[in-house]
């Protein structure tokens, strides 16, 4: 890899990790996979590592020159209190214009979740709504500050899936486009059946373009369908995001923000929501995995073709493995060879394909029917490691 390369990893990879953390006293001794990690070229992946309830596996491929994409795990403690909710949190988060939002998410939403938990003392969807809408508070905040020196952090959003797996439910929350999708066993035992957790708000849904025109009634132009293809504005295909200020208060919406960006028509509310569409799902004894993604791999895999190889294939190194079928897909399209699209550096690439985040979570149902209390702590995060993590 070059050194170029392994700098820019290092950069986007290194805040989104911080050591495996066992408690005092606990065993360290069972190690799955390569514990840092592995980053070659365009490509981050995590084979095998452990979370709470079983086994997970994680992959990152980049498209653009820099890296827009960033996500997160962390299995333990979901609150700052000894007597509180444990589980899983994962996090995608898909920028737009720029890194700078998803990284932003990446550093202050799982806080936020932790501190409206410790105040609620439970998991709730109500907590994962406040957590999303005190970091786009958050988000927005800064922008103000650095809109003198910086316009363009006005016009840089993101996406923004999380998942939360605690006490037998599972928690999804989502803004934008990206997808988790549940396998479950079908009755004869070998087959799976693929269940999509998360509402997308993209303008391409009829149901989404329709929820825009009954929120601005008073606006034609709310969503355009230009060359081809609906936006929000004519400028944006989501409609639900973290940041992208401009489109959130007027007074970003104006120089010196440049003009690509500016919509013409003055507005009052928020053109794009914030707030994220959330499902609660009780775990059933069949529930096998799921699979979190952004939606650079689901224009390319269905729900079900996506499950099928899950389940079809072995664990290890499973999350790279959908990423490949995603990226063979892309390749089939454009006519090339998938030998071919793997000699294409970033920038040149978002031509063929988005930047993809994958991260597929096992479901041990032993595991999940235990008493939380009686299971280690494990504390996860990002799309890289620190050398010497156990857990990661």
């Amino acid at each position: 890899m070059s050194t170029m390369v392994t700098n820019s990893w290092r950069k986007y990879v290194t805040p989104c990790w911080r050591p495996s953390v066992l408690r005092q006293g606990e065993n360290c001794s069972n190690k799955v996979g390569d514990p840092s990690g592995r980053a070659d070229k365009l490509w981050w992946y995590k084979d095998i590592g452990l979370h709470l309830y079983g086994e997970l596996s994680m992959a990152v491929i980049q498209a653009n020159n820099v890296l827009e994409d960033q996500c997160q795990v962390e299995s333990g403690p979901m609150s700052y209190m000894e007597a509180c909710p444990r589980g899983t949190f994962v996090g995608i988060y898909d920028g737009h214009a720029g890194p700078e939002a998803s990284r932003f998410i990446n550093t202050h939403l799982l806080e936020n979740v932790k501190r409206y938990t410790f105040e609620s003392r439970e998991m709730s969807a109500d907590v994962i709504k406040n957590a999303y809408l005190a970091t786009e508070e958050q988000f927005l905040s800064m922008v103000k500050k650095q809109w003198e020196i910086k316009p363009q952090i006005a016009s840089v959003g993101s996406c923004c899936l999380v998942g939360v797996v605690c006490d037998g439910m599972v928690y999804t929350a989502n803004a934008g486009d990206s997808r988790v999708v549940l396998a479950t066993v079908e009755k004869s035992g070998k087959q799976v059946k693929a269940v999509q957790l998360s509402d997308e708000h993209n303008a391409s849904v009829e149901s989404v373009r329709e929820e825009l025109r009954s929120l601005h009634p008073d606006d034609p132009k709310i969503v355009v369908l230009k060359h081809n293809v609906w936006r929000v504005k004519g400028v944006i295909q989501i409609s639900r995001s973290i940041g992208d200020a401009y489109l959130k208060r007027a007074e970003f919406n104006k120089p010196p923000l440049i003009a690509k960006f500016r919509i013409p028509d003055p507005f009052e509310k928020p053109i794009l929501l914030a707030e994220p569409s959330i499902h609660v799902h009780k775990l059933q004894h069949g529930d096998q995995f799921l699979i979190y993604a952004s939606d650079g791999l689901w224009e390319h895999l269905s729900n079900q073709d996506a499950a099928n190889i899950v389940h079809h294939s072995p664990r290890n190194g499973i999350a790279k493995r959908l990423v490949k079928a995603a990226l063979k897909v892309a390749a089939k399209k454009r006519e090339m060879r998938y030998s071919d699209l793997k000699k294409i550096d970033r920038g040149v690439r978002r031509h063929f394909h988005d930047d993809i985040t994958v991260i597929v979570l096992f479901l041990d149902s032993h595991l999940i029917s235990r008493s939380s209390f009686q299971r280690p702590i494990l504390l996860v995060k990002g799309s890289g490691v620190a050398p010497g993590d156990d857990y990661a």
